[in-house]
């Protein structure tokens, strides 16, 4: 061959070279990189679906969102204004954003991809047109509680994005600095919530009505006996016997106690009324069925079944290799079919993530006994349950070595969690397993709960109602005790330190006292007078309405707030609004205890003396409690009359001087009525 003709066959050598090098790697260049954990088929498998409708609801998710709420999530997307594609697949994926960027790849269609999971929006992106996805994703996310469930968090998601770019940007702002100050308020309460109504419910119920029939009464009678009525009889005179109240009025007590526990009965479930613990609807009975038929129906032609809208984790060589174990194990002596689905399980698929419970309901689907092994492809963990085969089942279910069943550090690491090498030493352990004589089973597992009771709230008047009832009693016995032990308290302090409002008796009736006292005590006795009258009659008797009159002449000439009014003006307040109340209950005393006007309405008149000087002596009205004492020791009845105080510091007797404004106190009240008129018509 000539030289010539070996250069040309060595250029066109070369040329040959280089067309097939830019034929093998350009494709090469021009291809994306997949996604990070995402395989093709779980990306095509989804568009496909995305394919046929623009929402997809995964069979997985039944518990929190069943497939019958397709429809509403294809209402709400029409209201974004653009194509809007939604996939509702189980958590967790770490990976939102490369899993609707591959499965718009291989769609091809533009538009707002969104994914959503049990609870709510995890990612959006939009590609080729003008959405704010993330904003509407983060906004939604924060602004809404975890409980608000998926369809609620897309509407948000939907709301926000019909809002605009800018609007959308300041709500996830807004929101995003909200969350950082505290989660927001849950929308719904749980069966122990519940159950703490219906508790609080009970007591109410029992506590109120036997609050009411046990203090009122109490506090009647602590009342009538603090706060006596002017002028009512001692107790060495006869009383006449109190007169029957009215039948309507015996009745107004359990009425209004009866009618407070109908008031709580009634709108204690207007204020607890949840009904549900979820937003979470009911799903059918072909919601919970339809992924245990679709696993089922690919089991039956293959013994591997692959999620395909999980990540795939066996590729196919190592597929290949499994059928190969499991051929092998079904030929040995002792041996049988096996069946592994590599699925998901989560608390909200039809068996409330119980892998025991999906693998007897595989197994009844399929009716073929055999070794069911069940592995997950996003937590990695591996059961097995023997149904029929000569197996020992419990060492199978609770002695499988936990490198199998739950993997190794390095098998947590991996995205696939090793799941290939570790079913492959799986199907070891299934070859040196002991052989038993007799088949075995699992037996039948437990029910998972019933998705109809699942989310429901039990009743308000149940659980622990009752026992709130009871507590209720309880506590009403204890609000009685503690207002009787405080009230019984409080009265002996304020006897002991004269801060009675109104003496109860003439035995705690002061002798000599304090000028807050009876600026005190004439303030609460026209209070008394004010409220009396407003309760009596139109037409109150002449005598008592004179007496009111006067008192409330004197309250204003005298001013019972200045601490310049004298204690001899506070004195007849208190005497002229007594006698006016004791005039309205039918007590026509003229006259007062002349020893100590806050004695009250005098009994008798004696001629008594009224100094040491035995035969300084006046003829004076006098209580019970003075006419004792005069008839008893008459020397020591002087030292009894009452004091007020003086700016020079020294009591004095309240008739002194003789011509003061009480010096006709003794002849009888018409005298002081008359002198009050006379000073304010003079003043």
């Amino acid at each position: 061959m000539t030289l010539i003709t070996r250069r040309r066959a060595a250029r066109l050598l070369l040329a040959l070279c280089a067309v097939v090098t830019a034929l093998t790697t350009a494709p090469v260049a021009q291809a994306q990189p997949e996604p990070r954990t995402q395989s093709p088929s779980q990306a095509a498998h989804l568009a496909d679906r995305l394919r046929d409708h623009p929402v997809h609801v995964t069979d997985q998710l039944p518990r929190a969102v069943p497939r019958a709420l397709a429809p509403d999530f294809a209402r709400l997307a029409q209201r974004t204004g653009v194509p809007t594609y939604v996939l509702v697949l189980p958590s967790p994926y770490s990976y939102g954003d490369d899993l609707l960027g591959a499965v718009h790849e291989r769609l091809g269609r533009d538009g707002l991809y969104v994914l959503v999971d049990e609870s709510e929006v995890t990612a959006a992106r939009s590609f080729g047109v003008r959405a704010p996805a993330e904003a509407a994703a983060r906004a939604a996310r924060h602004e809404l509680p975890y409980d608000a469930g998926a369809l609620r968090s897309f509407e948000r998601f939907v709301d926000i994005v019909t809002e605009g770019a800018e609007k959308a940007e300041a709500r996830a702002a807004a929101a995003t600095a909200a969350y950082r100050d505290g989660e927001p308020e849950e929308m719904y309460i749980g069966p122990a919530d519940r159950r703490n109504q219906s508790f609080l419910t009970g007591i109410a119920l029992t506590g109120v009505p036997l609050s009411i029939l046990l203090l009122v009464p109490y506090a009647r009678r602590r009342l009538r006996a603090e706060h006596p009525p002017a002028g009512r009889r001692k107790k060495n005179r006869p009383a006449a016997p109190a007169p029957a109240r009215p039948l309507p009025h015996r009745l107004a007590l359990p009425a209004a106690a009866l009618a407070a526990a109908a008031a709580i009965g009634v709108c204690a479930p207007l204020v607890f009324d949840q009904t549900r613990s979820s937003a979470s609807p009911t799903p059918t009975p072909a919601d919970l069925s339809a992924r245990v038929d679709r696993v089922t129906a690919g089991l039956a032609h293959d013994p591997v079944y692959q999620d395909p809208e999980s990540p795939r984790r066996l590729d196919a060589a190592q597929l290949a290799h499994l059928r190969d174990r499991i051929e092998r194990f079904e030929r040995s002596e002792g041996g049988g079919p096996v069946f592994v689905t590599l699925v998901p399980h989560t608390p909200q698929d039809e068996s409330a993530g119980d892998e025991e419970l999906f693998s007897a309901a595989v197994h009844a689907a399929l009716d073929k006994d055999g070794v069911y092994v069940a592995a997950d492809p996003l937590s990695g963990y591996i059961d097995v349950f023997n149904h029929g085969l000569h197996l020992d089942s419990y060492d199978l279910l609770l002695d499988l070595p936990d490198a199998i069943a739950y993997g190794t550090e390095k098998a947590d690491e991996a995205d696939d969690h090793l799941l290939a090498e570790r079913l492959d030493a799986l199907m070891t352990y299934l070859d040196e397993a002991p052989r038993t004589e007799e088949p075995s089973d699992v037996g039948s597992p437990a029910h998972a709960p019933s998705p109809t009771k699942e989310h429901a709230l039990p009743p308000l008047f149940a659980t622990d109602f009752w026992p709130g009832l009871f507590v209720g009693a309880l506590a009403a016995l204890l609000v009685w005790a503690v207002v009787a032990a405080a009230w019984t308290t409080v009265t002996r302090v304020r006897r002991r330190l004269g801060w009675a409002l109104i003496p109860a008796s003439p035995d705690t009736a002061p002798a000599s006292p304090s000028e807050a006292y009876l600026r005190r005590t004439a303030r609460a006795e026209l209070r008394a007078a004010r409220s009396a009258f407003e309760a009596a009659p139109p037409s109150p008797p002449r005598t008592a309405q004179d007496r009111y009159e006067a008192a409330l002449l004197l309250a204003g000439t005298a001013g019972l707030g200045d601490p310049r009014t004298p204690p001899v003006h506070l004195l007849a307040v208190t005497v002229l609004a007594r006698a006016a109340r004791a005039a309205l209950e039918g007590d026509n005393g003229a006259r007062c205890c002349a020893v100590n006007p806050l004695h009250g309405t005098a009994v008798t008149r004696r001629h008594v003396r009224v100094s040491a000087d035995p035969d300084r002596r006046r003829f004076l009205p006098l209580c019970a409690l003075c006419r004792d004492t005069a008839t008893a020791a008459p020397g020591d009845l002087h030292r009894q009359f009452l004091t007020l105080p003086h700016p020079s510091g020294t009591p004095v007797r309240y008739d002194e001087p003789a011509d003061g404004l009480l010096s006709p106190l003794s002849n009888g009240y018409a005298g002081l009525v008359t002198k009050v008129r006379e000073g304010v018509n003079t003043g």
